[in-house]
């Protein structure tokens, strides 16, 4: 037999209700269907009716988002009391230790019984501090790789006596006081970068210079370098105007998913709009390779890759000549261009070089290219130009 409480609620009005529930209703923190206001007596039944109907919105509204997509984030616990291990035995706990940083490094202060979220906010204030000057070295020189192809250091993941020295010690050092002094902004030092006359050099070669310093690392040129996998296939998408722009949601395959007694992961022969979302949006398949885009050095999700490597293989040009994708991007850039530039050759041509080269075609490009397309076709034309240097390649 259900035996009755009686719980008392106080009101956004300053009226206090009472309210009755029973042991067989489920509170509304259970995820039961009734709701601790359903019998109210007193002045407040109507106050507390409303706010019923809000705690079944609310109710209906977690019971939609635990229903779709969900990620763990963790569980926030203070943590138990850590010993010293007599001999590295769990089983012979001593002394208990107190939550610190290493003491050659640095001595955070904690006590013993320090809140869990308090110890994480320490740690954080260390690493982004002006009295470790390693973390602003290592962003720095990770956004100098990411816009030059090559870090000040060339291991962007090791600065110790195992990695390799800065080819521009001051310039580091300077950039990393530069980074602190600006509240860390990233924004910033992209902008000193992007607006330096290093960043702007032309990347034409020159024979005294390539005797002395053939990869550059010495910044008196720009060294020209091939766009990153994803880059490449994003790039394909926005110029042909097949680019899904959504922001945020489920990420997309690039594998077909079979599930059995496990789950299979086959290359993707055709594809629809769902899979035109820029690659950030990618789901990324451990020790599995997109067929396509794969080959141009895009590591394995089950890697951590600081800095790629950069070939150039024949199975790169085939993908990019051949694939179903490649295919379907060019006929979707010539209806485009049909659209917007009409049926004559030669403002296809124009609008085409404006939109993956960013410039107008010289005589000789204009005259070539227009060729192509009365002998070939307008789609042979798009395919063409997705796999010109120019479009492929930063110079």
């Amino acid at each position: 037999m259900a035996t009755d409480y009686r719980i008392e609620a106080l009101l956004s009005n300053g009226e206090w209700v009472e309210i009755v529930s029973s042991r067989d209703r489920v509170p509304f923190v259970s995820g039961g269907n009734d709701s601790l206001f359903a019998q109210v007596t007193g002045p407040g039944a109507a106050t507390a009716k409303k706010l019923d109907q809000q705690i079944r919105e609310i109710r209906a509204r977690v019971i939609q988002l635990t229903q779709g997509e969900s990620a763990w984030l963790g569980s926030f616990a203070q943590p138990s009391t850590t010993f010293r291990l007599h001999r590295g035995d769990p089983l012979q706990p001593r002394e208990p230790v107190v939550p610190d940083g290493i003491a050659i490094l640095t001595e955070l202060g904690m006590s013993i019984d320090e809140p869990e979220q308090q110890r994480r906010v320490r740690l954080a204030g260390w690493i982004a501090s002006r009295q470790n000057p390693l973390t602003a070295r290592v962003m720095v020189n990770r956004i100098w790789h990411y816009l030059l192809g090559h870090g000040l250091v060339d291991t962007p993941s090791d600065f110790g006596k195992n990695g390799a020295a800065p080819t521009h010690p001051e310039l580091l050092d300077w950039l990393a006081s530069e980074f602190m002094d600006h509240g860390w902004s990233i924004k910033h030092i992209q902008r000193l970068i992007l607006q330096s006359r290093t960043f702007q050099q032309s990347s034409t070669p020159v024979a005294n210079g390539l005797a002395v310093d053939a990869d550059a690392r010495l910044l008196w040129r720009f060294p020209p370098r091939r766009l990153e996998a994803e880059a490449i296939r994003d790039s394909i998408l926005a110029t042909s105007s097949a680019m899904d722009r959504r922001i945020g949601g489920v990420g997309f395959h690039l594998q077909k998913v079979e599930e059995d007694n496990v789950y299979g992961y086959f290359p993707k022969e055709n594809f629809d709009t769902g899979d035109f979302r820029r690659m950030v949006y990618l789901t990324r398949i451990r020790q599995e390779q997109d067929s396509v885009f794969g080959s141009f050095d895009c590591p394995s999700g089950n890697q951590v890759m600081p800095k790629r490597t950069r070939s150039n293989t024949p199975l790169q040009a085939l993908n990019l000549f051949n694939s179903n994708f490649v295919l379907i991007q060019s006929e979707i850039l010539a209806d485009r261009l049909r659209h917007e530039a009409g049926a004559d050759p030669a403002s296809q041509v124009r609008r085409a070089f404006e939109l993956l080269y960013g410039r107008d075609p010289d005589p000789e490009e204009r005259e070539l290219s227009v060729a192509v397309i009365r002998a070939q076709s307008l789609e042979a034309f798009a395919r063409a130009m997705f796999n010109t240097s120019e479009f492929l390649f930063l110079f």
